[in-house]
């Protein structure tokens, strides 16, 4: 199930440390792995001016949304800034996910710190974006790759709801 390097696929998965998130419950000002009480977490780093975020990404996070039991699988997408600071800003964030139906998930910003990559890329591996990663209920990473289709996405998160 799980994918190949980088990334770390069959480890457990790190604490995220994502600094401004967007659409949290009321009176919540971040989000952490430890938060969420769904089993299966679908996360998804993007930057706003990377086409493949556009026309693969997002449009498998929304087909696999729409495919699952939303109460067992939570989805929640973070802008990963490691280049283009001036483009990939905080206030594309929302807008960015919007455009695909998915404007009401969580949505981090992680803006890294110049000249590095942000630390939720350093903590997944993710070779750059679109990144996805699926977390099982025992908090371990069971995919963590740039492409995975909608079925391919559905597929694990079946067998990890089993």
């Amino acid at each position: 199930m799980g994918q190949t390097v980088p990334g770390i696929a069959d480890q457990l998965a790190p604490e995220w440390n994502v600094p401004t998130w967007f659409n949290l419950p009321d009176g919540q000002s971040s989000l952490t792995l430890g938060d969420i009480t769904e089993p299966v977490v679908y996360l998804y780093l993007f930057q706003s001016w990377c086409p493949g975020c556009h026309s693969h990404g997002f449009p498998t996070m929304a087909a696999v949304r729409e495919s699952v039991d939303t109460s067992q699988v939570a989805f929640v997408t973070v802008q990963t800034v490691f280049e283009g600071h001036n483009v990939n800003t905080v206030d594309r964030a929302v807008p960015s996910a919007t455009e695909h139906g998915l404007g009401d998930i969580p949505i981090g910003h992680d803006p890294g710190i110049a000249g590095g990559p942000p630390d939720l890329m350093r903590s997944y591996q993710s070779g750059g974006t679109p990144w996805t990663v699926i977390i099982g209920p025992e908090r371990r990473v069971c995919f963590n790759g740039f492409q995975i289709t909608p079925l391919a996405a559905t597929s694990i998160v079946g067998q990890l709801l089993r």
